[in-house]
């Protein structure tokens, strides 16, 4: 099957680099995505997740925490507009008619089938698009709207999540958990020191595109914005940890948090810099370890 590809248009004279974005989706879901999983057991652990729960996932990506929450017997609904590939990996997890599709037999697309064996994958959805898409006036309210792609990173991230809620609470009983999730204090943070390339190398004038260190109130007024109301929070440790530098770069490069700085230079730039930042974090094995600290906010809807 032939890759997908997509072209990065640089400010450099010369060929465009082309990212194979099939690829990309398989690095976030096979290295990078479960960096978050400590925060993910944090939110469920804390709010009793389970089978009294009906979850809408807001960016779920390829699925990961929609997993997670439906093997302690929540029906899920994941929804995402941002990358057809990654939501074609959510469905190989969660969905058992994908479970045997090309590409699904690998070790770790195996261990997903074993965990939604024990989940309810007739109570799994995913939805490409907006959480308007994954309306259904049949089914009860949900009792828990998650957003764990954190903000706090990417100047103006929380607009575009503002956005999403004010279509997703709706969707949403009175009382219903509403979970924000952010970058800790950039000094708890030590990814913060290799995010900072993506600021050094993009476009100054695509402000919207570069990394920004998180600010003390920024779920809070995201919350506020949404009419949300405050009800907890708390702090969770998501060290960064990769087999060696090759798979660190790939991982982080999945994220998108670097796509301006490649737009702005080139691929092969954004890979020297990025792999001369790790360097500090590099184990004398060769793995790389970056001790970080996510904040996630729980509010209600009224």
């Amino acid at each position: 099957m032939t890759p997908t590809l997509v072209r990065q248009h640089s400010s450099h004279a010369g060929a465009t680099p082309r990212v194979d974005l099939r690829a990309r989706a398989r690095d976030w879901s096979e290295i990078q995505e479960r960096m978050l999983v400590p925060l993910y057991e944090a939110v469920f652990e804390r709010l009793d997740v389970g089978g009294g729960t009906r979850m809408l996932g807001l960016g779920c990506g390829s699925g990961l925490a929609l997993l997670m929450a439906a093997s302690r017997g929540a029906a899920v609904t994941g929804v995402d507009s941002r990358s057809p590939e990654r939501l074609a990996l959510a469905r190989q997890r969660l969905l058992p008619e994908t479970l045997d599709a090309p590409g699904s037999r690998g070790t770790r697309a195996r261990a997903d089938a074993a965990r939604a064996e024990t989940a309810r994958p007739d109570a799994a959805r995913i939805v490409e698009g907006t959480p308007r898409d994954a309306e259904d006036p049949s089914a009860p309210a949900f009792t828990l709207v998650t957003a764990f792609d954190p903000i706090g990173c990417l100047a103006g991230d929380s607009e575009g999540l503002g956005e999403l809620l004010a279509q997703a609470t709706p969707l949403a009983g009175r009382g219903a958990a509403v979970v924000l999730a952010g970058w800790g204090p950039p000094e708890r943070c030590a990814t913060t020191s290799v995010l900072r390339v993506a600021t050094k190398l993009a476009d100054p004038l695509r402000g919207a595109g570069s990394w920004r260190p998180a600010l003390r109130d920024d779920l809070e007024e995201v919350a506020q914005r949404a009419g949300l109301s405050p009800d907890g929070s708390g702090r969770v440790a998501c060290p960064f940890g990769y087999a060696d530098a090759g798979s660190a770069v790939r991982g982080l490069l999945s994220t998108g948090l670097f796509d301006a700085a490649i737009a702005a230079t080139d691929q092969e730039q954004v890979d020297k810099e990025l792999s001369e930042a790790l360097h500090p974090h590099q184990r004398p094995d060769g793995t790389v370890w970056m001790p970080n600290v996510f904040r996630y906010l729980i509010a209600r809807v009224p």
